[in-house]
C-alpha cells in the first residue's frame, strides 16, 4: 500500500514535470520567435537607416551650398562636395583635417581674397570667431569673385555644423539694386532741380503780371476796366496754381501731397473758374450756369486751390465736349449747425457728346480719354480727371460720373467742409413784390426764377418787351432781362413810364454794354449769376438814397513837425535786392504811397555793398540773383553783424516753391519768407512792422486803407 501510494505520487509529480517541460518548451519557442522577429525588425530598421542616411547625404551632396561637420577638437568629420570645392586638388583636405589647417590653406593657396589684409591677421580673426560660443556669420570673397557666407553653429557637446552659402547672385543683385536706387535718386534730384528752376523762371514774370494787375486795380477804373484787371489777376493766379500742381504732381504717387486749409468763399471760387473758362465758349452756343443753393453757406475752411483745380478740370471738360446747350454747375448740401460741418454735393452737368457705359470707369485713369473717333478729335492728355479723383479722395470725399451717349454727362463729387459763416434764412426772404424776368435761355430762366422765388418775390416770365410792359404795375419792384435780348428799348420804355423799381441787365460778356444816362435805376450783372453779386445788387440802395447818406470827406489830420527834437526825423531806409527790372518796377509802385527812402540792388554783391553804405532799416532779399545769390549775401551780412552786434531784418523774396525751400532759405539767416507774386498787404505789413522809432510815419492813413 505504501509502495502503491508512493508510486501514485511519483506518477503525479512526473505528470506535473512533463506539463512544466511542455510549457517551458513553448515559452522558449516563443522567446526564440520574438528574438527572430526583433532581429528581423532590427535588420529592416538598420536598412532603413542606411537608406535614410544615404538619401540624406545624397541630398546634402546635391545642394549648391557647402555643408560640413566638425568634432569638438575642430576636426572635420564629413563635408559635401560644395564645401570642399574651393579646396579642389589639395590632398590635405580630407576627413580629420583641422579647421586651423583649412584657414592656413585658404591664405597660402590664395583661395580667399584678403582685400589687402595681412594673412596672419585674417586667420587670427577667423579663428577667434570660430572658437566663440556662438560664431557670428561672416562673408568672404573668393579668388574668382564669388561671395560665400559662412554660418557656423556649435552644439552642446562642442560639435560644429558649418554651412557655406554661395550668395554671389544676392550680392550682385544688391549691388545692382543700389546702383539703380542711386540712379533713381539722382534722377529725382535732377527732376526736383528742373521743377524748381522752372517754377522760378515762370513765377518771376508772373510776379510782374499779377503785381501790375493788382496795382492797376488800385487806380481809377470804370466797371469794365476793373473787371478786365481782375480777370488778368485771377488768370495769373490760376496759372500759379497750375505751376504748383506741376510741382506737387510727383507727390501724389508718393502720397506726400499736403492740403493747405484756410478760409475761402466757395461760391466766389466757382465763378472765378467760370470766368476764366469763358474764352473757351467762343464760337459755341453754350451757356455756363451756376446753381448754388441760396440757403447753403458759402464760406468754408479748406484747400480752395485744390477745389478750384478740381472745378477747373470738371467744368473745362464739360465745356470742351459740349458744342451746344449748357453746362450747369449745381451745388447743394446739408449743413449741421452743431458740428459746423457742411456736406457739399457738387455736380457739373453738360449737354455734350456723352460717354459710352463701358468707358465710364476708364475716364478716371491717368492719361486716358474715351477711345472713340468722336472723343479723339478733342485735344488733351486725360490727366485732369485722374488728378481730380485723387484730390477728392485726399479730402475724404468721393467722385463719380453718369453719362448717356448723345445726351450729356454729369460729373459730381462730395466733400465735407467746416463752415465759417452760416446763412440766416430770414435775411434771404425779406424782399416783397413782383419781379419780371426776360431771359431766352430756358435753363437760366428756370434757375433765376427759382432763386428770386426763394427771396420772396413773385416771378413772372415774359417772352418780349411789350409783354413785360403789359405786366408792369406798382407792385413790380424788379425787372431782370437779358441785355442782348431786349437791347435798349426796355430801358427807354421804362423811362417814359416813370418806372421807380430796379432793372438788372444780364450780360454774358465781361463788362456788358455801356448804358446811357437814365432816370431808371439800371445795373448790370454778368452771367452766370453769382449769388453774392445778385444779393449785392438787390441790397444796393438807389442812387438818391446814396446821395442822401453820403458824407463830406474827413478833414486832414493835424501834423506835428516835431520841431522841438534836436535832430529832425529821417525817412525809413528800405533796401530791395532784385535783379528783375519788372519786379523792381512792381515793388516801387507798390510802395509809392509810403514815405520811405528806397534803394535797389541788382544782385547780392550790390546788396552787400549797399548794406554798408546805405545802412537800411529793412532788407527785402531776392534769392536767385547773379554773381551772388540772396542766401550768400544774407550770410555775409550776418557775418558783418556778428562783429557789430547789429541785426537788420531781412525778408526773403523768392519764386521757389518746392518743399524744403523755406527751411533752407531761413537757415541762411533770413527773418521772414515771402513767396512771389508779392502781395501789397504783405509788403506794407513788413515795412510797418519794422519801422524804427526815429523815422517819420511811413504808412499814412490813406495808404493803409
Amino acid at each position: 500500500a505504501e509502495l502503491f501510494a508512493a508510486n501514485q505520487k511519483l506518477g503525479a509529480h512526473a505528470k506535473k514535470l512533463s506539463e512544466q517541460i511542455v510549457e517551458t518548451r513553448a515559452e522558449v519557442q516563443t522567446v526564440r520567435d520574438e528574438n527572430q522577429r526583433v532581429k528581423s525588425d532590427l535588420s529592416i530598421a538598420h536598412k532603413k537607416i542606411e537608406i535614410a542616411e544615404r538619401r540624406l547625404w545624397l541630398s546634402i551632396e546635391s545642394i549648391n551650398d557647402g555643408f560640413a561637420f566638425f568634432n569638438p577638437d575642430s576636426q572635420m568629420i564629413i563635408a559635401n562636395k560644395a564645401y570642399l570645392w574651393a579646396f579642389d586638388g589639395l590632398e590635405e583636405v580630407t576627413a580629420g583635417v583641422s579647421y586651423i589647417t583649412l584657414l592656413q590653406l585658404m591664405t597660402e593657396e590664395g583661395i580667399v581674397d584678403l582685400n589687402g589684409q595681412a594673412p596672419a591677421a585674417w586667420r587670427a580673426m577667423m579663428l577667434e570667431r570660430w572658437q566663440s560660443a556662438a560664431p557670428e556669420p561672416v562673408t568672404i570673397r573668393l579668388w574668382n569673385g564669388e561671395y560665400v557666407k559662412l554660418i557656423d553653429q556649435r552644439g552642446h557637446g562642442g560639435d560644429v555644423v558649418s554651412l557655406a552659402l554661395n550668395i554671389t547672385e544676392t550680392v550682385r543683385y544688391q549691388r545692382d539694386l543700389k546702383e539703380a536706387r542711386d540712379n533713381a535718386e539722382s534722377a529725382a534730384r535732377a527732376k526736383s532741380a528742373f521743377l524748381a528752376n522752372m517754377s522760378h523762371e515762370i513765377r518771376t514774370p508772373m510776379n510782374g503780371v499779377v503785381g501790375m494787375a493788382d496795382l492797376l486795380m488800385d487806380t481809377a477804373l470804370d466797371e469794365e476796366q476793373a473787371l478786365f484787371a481782375k480777370t488778368i489777376k485771377n488768370s495769373g493766379e490760376a496759372l500759379l496754381v497750375i505751376i504748383n500742381d506741376v510741382l506737387d504732381f510727383s507727390k501724389l504717387d508718393a502720397e506726400k501731397m499736403v492740403l493747405h486749409h484756410k478760409p475761402f468763399d466757395f461760391d466766389g471760387a466757382i465763378h472765378e473758374v467760370v470766368m476764366l473758362l469763358h474764352s473757351a465758349l467762343d464760337g459755341k452756343d453754350v451757356q455756363i450756369i451756376v446753381d448754388y443753393d441760396l440757403f447753403l453757406p458759402t464760406e468754408f475752411l479748406g484747400d480752395v486751390g485744390r477745389l478750384r483745380q478740381v472745378l477747373t478740370n470738371l467744368i473745362g471738360n464739360a465745356v470742351k465736349f459740349t458744342s451746344e446747350g449748357h453746362v450747369l454747375v449745381r451745388v447743394v448740401g446739408s449743413h449741421d449747425p452743431h458740428s459746423r460741418q457742411t456736406e457739399l454735393h457738387v455736380t457739373v452737368e453738360d449737354t455734350g457728346i456723352g460717354i459710352p457705359p463701358d468707358k465710364l470707369e476708364h475716364v478716371f485713369g491717368e492719361f486716358n480719354q474715351v477711345d472713340d473717333a468722336q472723343s479723339r478729335s478733342y485735344e488733351g492728355t486725360g490727366l485732369g480727371l485722374a488728378i481730380s479723383q485723387r484730390l477728392i479722395k485726399m479730402m475724404g470725399g468721393d467722385i463719380w460720373v453718369e453719362s448717356e451717349v448723345g445726351v450729356g454727362s454729369s460729373f459730381g463729387f462730395k466733400v465735407c467742409l467746416e463752415t465759417q459763416n452760416a446763412i440766416n434764412p430770414a435775411t434771404l426772404k425779406a424782399m416783397v413784390g413782383k419781379a419780371l424776368l426776360l431771359e431766352p435761355c430756358e435753363a437760366i430762366a428756370g434757375l433765376t426764377e427759382k432763386q428770386l422765388g426763394k427771396l420772396g418775390l413773385e416771378v413772372v416770365r415774359c417772352a418780349t418787351v411789350p409783354e413785360a410792359l403789359e405786366q408792369l404795375g406798382a407792385d413790380v419792384t424788379l425787372i431782370m432781362a437779358d441785355e442782348g435780348f431786349v437791347g435798349h428799348d426796355l430801358v427807354g420804355a421804362l423811362e417814359e413810364l416813370h418806372y421807380q423799381g430796379r432793372v438788372i441787365l444780364l450780360s454774358p460778356h465781361l463788362g456788358g454794354q455801356a448804358q446811357a444816362e437814365s432816370t431808371v435805376d439800371v445795373q448790370q450783372l454778368q452771367k452766370p449769376i453769382s449769388r453774392h453779386a445778385l444779393l449785392e445788387k438787390l441790397a444796393r440802395p438807389r442812387p438818391e438814397a446814396e446821395s442822401a447818406t453820403s458824407t463830406a470827406p474827413a478833414p486832414e489830420p493835424d501834423t506835428d513837425p516835431q520841431s522841438g527834437l534836436p535832430e529832425p526825423p529821417r525817412k525809413m531806409r528800405v533796401l530791395a535786392a532784385e535783379d528783375n527790372k519788372t519786379n523792381q518796377l512792381v515793388f516801387r509802385k507798390m510802395v509809392k504811397a509810403l514815405d520811405i527812402d528806397l534803394a535797389f540792388a541788382g544782385n547780392g554783391r550790390e546788396a552787400l555793398e549797399l548794406y554798408s553804405s546805405f545802412a537800411p532799416d529793412l532788407v527785402f532779399m531776392d534769392i536767385s540773383m547773379p554773381e551772388m545769390d540772396g542766401k550768400e549775401a544774407t550770410r555775409a551780412i550776418r557775418a558783418l553783424e556778428a562783429q557789430t552786434g547789429a541785426h537788420v531784418p531781412i525778408y526773403a523774396l523768392t519764386a521757389h516753391a518746392m518743399e524744403g525751400d523755406k527751411e533752407e532759405i531761413m537757415a541762411a539767416g533770413m527773418d521772414q519768407y515771402l513767396t512771389k507774386p508779392l502781395r501789397k498787404a504783405e509788403i506794407y505789413a513788413a515795412i510797418g512792422g519794422h519801422q524804427p522809432e526815429n523815422v517819420v510815419q511811413v504808412i499814412s492813413d490813406d495808404a493803409a486803407a
